[in-house]
């Protein structure tokens, strides 16, 4: 049966966040050939539009009040389920991003449906569409369909395979109306520690460090990697305890999720707690001087050595490979 989806696609600085499209084409899977239909909250966000139709939505419903030009769960649960009684959906999409972690739980309390968060896969299996996520910090996994009411997962990004970009699609992007009132949350600054250049959570090459780093300094090799294979720096929760960086960066079971393509590992020992949040990853390498560090029985590829060593080498190999691709 075909059914209407809601995808709701995520901005920050103005553009849209990559696991926004992978939202839709899971919303595609869950539609069976129904209407995927994108949700834009903001202030002047309505822009963006033209880009969820591009990645497959048919069509884009837009809120926009200057009291949603920063996140707030009352201000966009408001939005957002204005959206829901404006449109009768079958089905809801959201990226497992800090936002929808906090958001999705609210939205479907409103709605009295159950949620399915985390999901790393959606695929048509005996006429249900069933939706794969990990379960004890990733060392197994389940899957659960929905049988009665509304089908509202989260999925996490890097997992769901974009629908290919199409410039010629057309669609309707219209506005909602939606009373925003009793808004508890006052945001007066946003501080943002995260470092600059690829979203960490989203980053197709990750290279993290742990203790091994040994200081604040010894991340320097670690951003120089990144920035040549266009990547994002990670660390340990060792490395951030120690202060060597912001918490920001921190992969684990009690930090980021991460599913890059690449993850290089240095100076890890590959704690239990860490490889919750990058075991995931499609290829993982791991640099350490100690054979027997567990990180190793994860790793695709490993490399006995001093990172400080190893990790400039590389950098300037990919360097080599890049001025002779180019």
């Amino acid at each position: 049966m075909t059914k209407k989806v809601l995808v709701l696609g995520e901005a920050r600085d103005g553009a849209l966040r990559n696991v926004s499209f992978e939202a839709i084409a899971a919303g595609k899977k869950i539609a069976e050939g129904g209407e995927v239909v994108g949700v834009l909250i903001g202030d002047s966000v309505s822009a963006l539009g033209e880009q969820m139709i591009q990645y497959g939505a048919d069509r884009v419903l837009v809120v926009e009040d200057e009291k949603l030009a920063q996140y707030t769960s009352d201000g966009y649960s408001q939005a957002f389920l204005a959206v829901v009684e404006q449109e009768n959906p079958e089905g809801i999409i959201f990226g497992h991003t800090a936002l929808g972690k906090d958001l999705s739980p609210k939205v479907a309390s409103k709605l009295g449906a159950g949620l399915i968060s985390d999901a790393t896969s959606v695929e048509e299996e005996g006429g249900q569409i069933v939706f794969t996520r990990p379960i004890y910090s990733g060392k197994a996994f389940e899957k659960k369909v929905v049988n009665e009411g509304i089908v509202f997962a989260t999925v996490r990004p890097n997992n769901i395979e974009l629908l290919e970009k199409d410039a010629s699609r057309s669609g309707d992007v219209a506005s909602v109306t939606a009373d925003i009132k009793d808004i508890r949350t006052i945001i007066k600054e946003v501080v943002r520690k995260a470092s600059e250049g690829v979203d960490l959570s989203e980053a197709k090459v990750v290279i993290a460090g742990g203790r091994g780093v040994k200081s604040e300094e010894g991340f320097e090799p670690l951003k120089e990697l990144a920035e040549v294979l266009g990547g994002a720096v990670g660390a340990s929760r060792g490395a951030c305890d120690a202060d060597y960086c912001d918490y920001s960066l921190q992969i684990g079971q009690t930090g980021k999720v991460v599913t890059p393509d690449l993850y290089i590992a240095c100076g890890l020992s590959g704690a239990i707690q860490h490889l919750a949040g990058m075991s995931n990853s499609k290829i993982i390498v791991a640099i350490n001087k100690d054979p027997e560090a567990n990180i190793f029985n994860v790793a695709d590829y490993g490399i006995v050595g001093d990172l400080f060593e190893v990790v400039p080498m590389l950098t300037e190999e990919f360097k080599k490979l890049k001025v002779a691709t180019s």
